[in-house]
């Protein structure tokens, strides 16, 4: 099972996020960021911030680095790396059933990821086979869409997208893409752009906090 930075906003969690780090990081890039979000104080959450595997990636001269999945290309469209996304979603998924056999409902965690983690939060969050709370796609994009089942349980999974107007890593054309594909397959789709480049911002973490405390939130 993938390494993990563990973090719990009570003492007995009964939600869990699980949320990936983009190329070249690790799971402390968003371990302390959990007070950005101010979460009501009844969501009781484990945060999973996962480690990805390390590996060459092609785009860095086949330097070894953190990463879900090779880049090739500049261009994120062309030859996407369907093989390591779909491996690596595994890993992914195996911690979704970890929670579960922690006593977690599948419908109490939520997977959120930034640059490649949101790829392998989207894929892994529509493909997985037990019903679950929703998938945040940070400053990111969908290049599994195509071949991602549109009749699996969590098809319709609802989804929030955040994107910076001026990414020159992930253009925000691809993010838009991402939006547009889930929305016209009947997803509960939101987008939020912010002024900022390839990253995320405190205004953009109080929004996601408040698209987490609605499925979250002890009622």
């Amino acid at each position: 099972m993938l390494d993990s930075i563990i973090k719990e906003t009570a003492e007995k969690p009964n939600a869990a996020i699980i949320w990936m780090h983009g190329l070249g990081a690790d799971g402390y890039d968003f371990a302390d960021i959990i007070p950005e979000l101010e979460l009501p104080k009844s969501c009781g959450i484990r945060f999973i911030f996962p480690h990805a595997p390390v590996i060459p990636v092609s785009i860095n001269g086949g330097y070894k680095m953190r990463a879900w999945y090779d880049i090739s290309d500049i261009n994120l469209e062309k030859d996407p790396d369907i093989e390591g996304i779909e491996a690596n979603s595994k890993l992914v998924a195996e911690l979704v059933d970890a929670e579960i056999e922690k006593g977690i409902s599948s419908e109490r965690i939520l997977l959120i990821g930034f640059s490649q983690g949101g790829v392998m939060a989207l894929h892994t969050g529509i493909c997985y086979p037990k019903k679950l709370a929703g998938v945040a796609s940070l400053s990111s994009y969908f290049p599994t869409a195509e071949i991602t089942p549109t009749n699996g349980i969590n098809a319709k999974i609802p989804v929030f997208f955040g994107h910076g107007n001026y990414d020159n890593v992930v253009p925000p054309i691809l993010g838009k893409k991402a939006f547009e594909f889930l929305k016209s397959n009947g997803n509960s789709v939101e987008m939020h752009t912010y002024d900022m480049m390839h990253s995320v911002c405190i205004e953009e973490l109080k929004v996601l906090g408040k698209w987490i405390a609605q499925y979250l939130t002890n009622m």
